[in-house]
């Protein structure tokens, strides 16, 4: 006899095993999701062939493990020709019946972590929690300080209160020699910041942060790479917005190129972050800071635009949202950069880089044009060391000739 779930997906027969008292919400879940109907029959069937494949394998629902994921999905290539999408399903599945709170998050992680790992693990939530870091420098510190405490603890215990300035030294003149000078000055920072840790923690009483190798450089040894403003314009006047998606892109771009945004700042700005009484719109800066920015009456009306004619139904309060199932929120920067180098292709500009940086940098520069101060961009810029913004002042060059004394004897 077939078994309808929800009143839109037929199976063939009832679902068995662990998962089938879940199979109505996770049928809900994607529903909502953007999928087309094809798309939600076929993930729902598939999700009640796995249970019924967990109850001949005698696993109960608490003891499911992605290792189950992947031993299914092994034996159904032996049945039928797979889909390319079978593990993305079945993770979403997985992540759902996490949510649900029916599977634990860490079940997989049985492994015991060795004492470099738990070290690391708690500088990691120290980095979160306390400092509020980006989630970026985060995943660029911790790997740095895993590197550092397996070269002076190897597999035995870590005790901080051993590490001395010689560890410090020899580490980084070891690691240095063979990176390249930002990953070395990358390095030196992690490891600096790794250092004021332990003092926080009270197991270090020395300043080991001073101790760590300065890596030569040249200040400020590049004039930043700004999108011109006629480039912005042509851009800007290439998104067709009459389409969902351009409404969307439209409204990103102009967050980037008038407010000077991140691109991380743009991917989590939410819904309640707007103001629309006041006009202005509450950004999360870099390192965890909140910032408010007035909300130009062209910024606003494109926001609104594809809020009230472009963003898909969801249960997310991210303004901007993924065109394609599953709808949801952009999952990083990255994404931002994406709709860029796209929009940027269409159009056909050979702009100086195919990431979103470019306009932040763009709006700095036309703003020193302008006549701005460097204190007036720094607040628009959001920065918080004044010495992030002089590097602005090597992109004048009309104001930089005007000081240039003439040539003793002339053009020749």
């Amino acid at each position: 006899m077939k078994y309808v779930v929800n009143n839109q997906v037929v199976l063939l027969r009832a679902p068995q095993g662990p998962i089938a008292d879940h199979i109505s919400s996770f049928t809900a879940l994607v529903s909502t999701q953007g999928y087309a109907p094809k798309s939600i029959h076929y993930q729902v069937r598939l999700a009640a062939c796995f249970s019924r494949w967990l109850k001949q394998k005698g696993v109960e629902l608490h003891d499911i493990t992605p290792d189950h994921l992947m031993r299914y999905l092994r034996y159904r290539a032996r049945q039928l020709k797979p889909r390319l999408d079978d593990a993305a399903t079945l993770s979403h599945l997985i992540d759902f019946l996490r949510s649900e709170g029916v599977i634990l998050a860490g079940k997989e992680s049985v492994r015991r972590l060795t004492p470099v790992e738990r070290c690391a693990l708690a500088y990691e939530q120290y980095l979160r929690e306390v400092r509020a870091l980006a989630k970026a420098t985060i995943l660029n510190y911790v790997p740095v300080i895993r590197r550092f405490l397996k070269d002076r603890f190897g597999n035995s215990p870590v005790i901080l209160s051993r590490l001395c300035v010689r560890d410090v030294v020899r580490f980084v003149q070891r690691q240095a020699s063979r990176m390249h000078r930002k990953r070395a000055k990358l390095m030196t920072t992690a490891l600096r910041s790794f250092l004021k840790y332990t003092r926080y923690c009270g197991e270090v009483t020395l300043d080991l942060a001073a101790a760590v190798p300065i890596v030569p450089h040249w200040s400020m040894p590049s004039i930043p790479r700004a999108i011109s403003v006629d480039h912005v314009r042509q851009l800007l006047a290439s998104i067709d917005r009459d389409t969902a998606m351009g409404r969307r892109d439209y409204a990103i771009l102009l967050l980037l190129a008038r407010l000077g945004l991140r691109s991380g700042e743009v991917v989590f700005l939410e819904l309640d972050d707007i103001d629309w009484n006041t006009g202005t719109v509450n950004v999360r800066g870099k390192g965890g800071p909140h910032n408010e920015f007035p909300l130009s009456l062209e910024v606003g009306e494109a926001i609104a635009a594809y809020l009230r004619e472009g963003r898909p139904l969801s249960t997310s309060r991210r303004i901007f949202l993924r065109a394609k199932a599953p709808i949801r929120g952009f999952q990083g920067a990255s994404s931002v950069s994406s709709v860029v180098r796209h929009s940027l292709k269409r159009a056909g500009i050979n702009a100086p880089t195919c990431g979103a940086h470019q306009f932040r940098h763009g709006l700095a520069t036309e703003m020193l044009r302008q006549g701005a101060s460097l204190d007036e961009i720094s607040a628009v810029l959001g920065h918080r060391h004044p010495q992030t913004t002089t590097i602005y002042t090597k992109v004048d060059v009309e104001a930089l000739r005007s000081l240039a004394l003439p040539w003793p004897g002339g053009v020749r």
